[in-house]
């Protein structure tokens, strides 16, 4: 049984930065597409990026473009969120997502076979 694990999330001012990590276990991490979702109270899961498994091409939102960059390490089994220039509108639970899927939409939730429990992410002065 596949089983991720998010950690990493906390309070942070604005401005500041913090690092996510999910470890995968129960597959061969290499083989899974993966991606990371966010939920804000009262709104529906979003995409924030996706890593594809064959190349390591990350996809991201746009609102998160060129603050946030999503790595992988096959070795370790472990996907990283590296996330700065935080802003009080990234406050959300933040969850992990792999697919083992031929095609892949990386920024359809449906798309993804596996998800963490999350980890609360809270930015706010």
């Amino acid at each position: 049984q596949v089983q991720l694990v998010e950690s990493g999330g906390g309070l942070v001012q604005p401005g500041g930065s913090l690092r996510l990590s999910c470890a995968a276990s129960g597959g061969t991490f290499s083989s899974f597409h993966m991606g990371w979702f966010r939920q804000a109270p009262g709104k529906e899961r979003e995409f924030v990026v996706g890593i594809s498994r064959n190349t390591g091409v990350t996809y991201y939102a746009d609102s998160v473009k060129g603050r946030f960059t999503a790595s992988r390490d096959n070795a370790k089994n472990t996907m990283y969120l590296q996330m700065n220039s935080l802003k009080p509108e990234d406050t959300a639970i933040y969850y992990c997502a792999a697919s083992r899927r031929n095609t892949y939409t990386y920024y359809y939730a449906g798309t993804y076979e596996y998800w963490g429990q999350g980890t609360q992410v809270t930015v706010s002065s």
